[in-house]
């Protein structure tokens, strides 16, 4: 997972809460696709500082975040309190604090990415999520990241970096690109059945008319709902 999230907790929040493709792009899109949430038990993968939890949470979900830095879980509980519940986890290890089935929905926003191999973690989803759950997610978009490889084996997974501003602050993070083969291949070898690919537009409200228009009229991020 990459560290630059927790090294700039404060700030990344802070960003995360209402910028463009937070704001206005990716969680729309994932609040679209997980459907009626009240009643339903979310686990929420890379939840951060608690932005997308709090759209969670108070759509009826009973919601587990987990996220690999121990800031942003910090973070996200002192914002969220008694509304959810956040522990610290390393999704490319079992998730042995989720019991077998426990899970209607699993929300993964823009954190797949992040992990090379996503076979045991795609097993590990599977398993605790209940027979019909379903499984919600985005990543950057495989064009994008085809456009920031060497260029050299569109087919492989591999490790790159891109650039982010964050409120002033540029950091960069590292996250692995994959083909769109790799994406869907993975989900049905780990036996889910795709329910839903989107390639959304923004909603209304991005400030900056030059990212309005690249939300707009370029590949950012992928969206899929999987269903177990």
């Amino acid at each position: 997972m990459s560290k630059v999230f927790g090294d700039h907790a404060e700030r990344y929040t802070n960003f995360a809460e209402n910028s463009g493709p937070n704001a206005h792009y990716d969680r729309p899109a994932i609040l679209r696709l997980a459907g009626d949430l009240a009643g339903k038990r979310v686990l929420e993968l890379g939840s951060a500082g608690g932005g997308l939890t709090e759209h969670l949470a108070a759509a009826g979900a009973d919601v587990l975040g987990l996220d690999h830095d121990p800031r942003l879980v910090e973070i996200a509980s002192n914002r969220l309190g008694s509304r959810a519940r956040f522990e610290t986890a390393d999704l490319n290890e079992p998730l042995t604090m989720v019991p077998n089935t426990a899970a209607d929905l699993v929300v993964a926003s823009l954190v797949l990415h992040y992990v090379a191999d996503w076979a045991p973690l795609l097993a590990e989803l599977r398993r605790c999520l209940k027979p019909g759950g379903a499984l919600v997610f985005s990543i950057h978009h495989p064009i994008t990241g085809w456009l920031r490889s060497d260029g050299t084996d569109y087919h492989r997974v591999e490790l790159i970096s891109e650039d982010w501003d964050w409120n002033g602050v540029t950091v960069t993070g590292h996250m692995y690109r994959r083909p769109v083969s790799a994406v869907f291949t993975a989900l049905l070898e780990a036996g889910f059945k795709i329910d839903a690919v989107e390639e959304p537009q923004p909603t209304p409200g991005v400030e900056d008319p030059k990212l309005a228009e690249i939300l707009r009229g370029q590949p950012v991020f992928l969206f899929v709902r999987a269903v177990r």
